[in-house]
């Protein structure tokens, strides 16, 4: 298990270690920082690289096996009603747990948090078992995601300008490091059960499902609510003198996220618990296992989510603040937001996990390598889409509308499976990194330009939500076109293959004749 581990966090390491070094040089060229900012996001990004590692061994050996041993005992079960109950309590519990969600609840008012959290939480839980029927049922991916978006853009010229960001946000921060891990495992386990030519790619899409709930939930729930102007608290600063200082910082932080994980994750050990009770499904040494697992994936996410918040949450608001401040200074918000989107997104937890887990599916035939290019492009364009609207004030519907048109038409032509990916893509791109750095940096910019901060700064969650949707399909009909061309290719191959053996025959008839 330890040179797992070791693995797993060097290859954190070369994740973190871009968008650490982009921050160091903006400090030194651009935006001078105070050295305890600095010093207090170096020490977010040890514990952020160390964090992201266990929790990915923790995923690996804990959620992954449970997630698909829960998705194999629903589809055995011929009880469709049941299968739908079942589906929506789970979705229920794992929102309630994701961390994600208490962060985007604490930023939205006048609205009481559990409220906000409990909408999405139904939300999750209806079209996760929305998600579960379609696969037991085979219906198609790209026709449910087109009706049910269709209906999504619609409402949304009904909803408040001051909600609208934020229900497409919620959507983008329901779906990270503890629902994507156990939900991409639970999809695996449904298809094995059915075991078809078409299980592969239908184990992909529960993502995609289940980020659409919280949106049309949070929209129903605006009709209700009319929040002012976001009062959003400012990330708690520190006087930072010496090391010593950096230490009692974190160590003042620390004791809160303890708790805050130990919450989020314990409706999932009491799931497994009764799961197991009712099954029997794991042996003493799966069980040992799995408590391990847990362990890794507790101690990871403390580590994780106290790196962000303490260590690079501040330093986010203050260099929007500072890059925005000054005159033209403020357009150099589009490049840099562009270059740190490229980066972040290799730092989501839950983005090696559906990596993985799409070229396990896929038999190698869509790398994790490639899966991150083709995400870090897309976050790349959405951050920038986002540092442009702070600027100019375009509503988010002028992005939103076109940008899902084009996604949904180029789902009726690329391969099935890429429609899956693309859209759970969109919902595990956008993770705590997003909501702990990019939301700050886009606050940060949007007060200092004196912007709206519940039309222009919210949003850039759904932004970076949206671009992979269209990034990964561009890639999917690339790979349509390279495997037309090889087909066409080989079947010509073998027509001059027919034809010259004709022409051979040809000839030892004439020479016998």
């Amino acid at each position: 298990m330890n040179h797992i581990l070791r693995a797993k966090i060097m290859e954190s390491l070369s994740a973190v270690l871009p968008i650490t070094f982009i921050v160091l040089a903006l400090s030194i060229f651009v935006v001078p920082l105070d050295v305890g900012s600095v010093v207090m996001f170096f020490g977010g990004a040890i514990m952020l690289i160390a964090g992201m590692g266990m929790f990915q061994l923790g995923a690996e050996t804990a959620m992954t096996p449970i997630g698909e041993g829960m998705g194999v005992g629903i589809s055995k079960s011929k009880n469709v009603f049941s299968v739908a109950l079942i589906s929506l309590v789970m979705g229920i519990l794992i929102t309630v747990a994701e961390p994600d969600l208490q962060v985007l609840s604490k930023q939205v008012p006048a609205i009481p948090n559990m409220v906000i959290i409990l909408t999405v939480a139904v939300g999750v839980g209806i079209f996760l078992a929305t998600a579960v029927l379609r696969i037991i049922f085979k219906v198609s991916l790209s026709n449910l995601l087109a009706v049910l978006y269709l209906i999504v853009l619609i409402l949304s010229f009904f909803v408040s300008e001051d909600f609208r960001a934020v229900a497409f946000d919620s959507g983008g921060v329901t779906t990270g490091p503890i629902t994507v891990p156990f939900i991409i495992a639970m999809g695996v386990g449904l298809s094995l059960v059915r075991g078809d030519k078409e299980a592969s790619s239908d184990s992909i899409g529960l993502v995609a499902l289940s980020s659409v709930g919280p949106i049309l939930a949070v929209m129903i729930l605006g009709f209700f609510y009319s929040p002012d102007e976001a009062l959003v608290e400012a990330p708690h600063s520190f006087e930072i003198e010496t090391m010593r200082d950096v230490a009692k910082a974190f160590a003042f932080e620390i004791p809160g996220y303890i708790s805050e994980v130990f919450v989020s994750l314990l409706p999932i050990v009491l799931m497994f618990i009764v799961f197991q009770l009712i099954s029997r499904r794991y042996h003493h040494r799966e069980r040992l296992r799995i408590v391990v697992g847990f362990i890794y994936t507790y101690t990871g996410l403390v580590l994780f989510l106290c790196g962000v918040n303490v260590g690079f949450a501040p330093v986010g608001t203050m260099l929007g603040i500072k890059i925005a401040s000054g005159g033209v200074g403020k357009w150099l918000l589009i490049p840099i937001g562009a270059l740190i989107g490229y980066y972040i997104v290799k730092a989501e937890p839950a983005i090696q996990v559906l990596n993985r887990q799409v070229q396990s599916v896929t038999e190698g035939a869509i790398s994790a390598k490639a899966m991150n290019r083709a995400l870090s492009i897309g976050v790349s364009v959405s951050v920038g889409i986002a540092m442009a609207r702070i600027i100019t004030g375009i509503p988010i519907l002028y992005i939103l509308v076109p940008g899902y048109a084009m996604a949904l038409i180029m789902s009726r032509f690329v391969p099935k499976i890429f429609v899956g990916i693309a859209f759970d893509s969109g919902g595990v791109a956008s993770g705590p990194m997003t909501s702990t750095f990019l939301l700050p940096l886009c606050i940060g910019a949007c007060e200092a330009l004196g912007g709206n901060i519940m039309t222009d700064a919210f949003g850039v969650v759904a932004l970076v939500a949206l671009t992979p949707l269209i990034a990964i399909q561009i890639m999917g009909l690339t790979y349509k076109f390279k495997l037309t061309r090889i087909e066409k290719a080989v079947t010509e191959e073998v027509v001059l293959d027919a034809d010259s053996d004709e022409i051979v025959e040809i000839e030892e008839e004439e020479e016998n004749e």
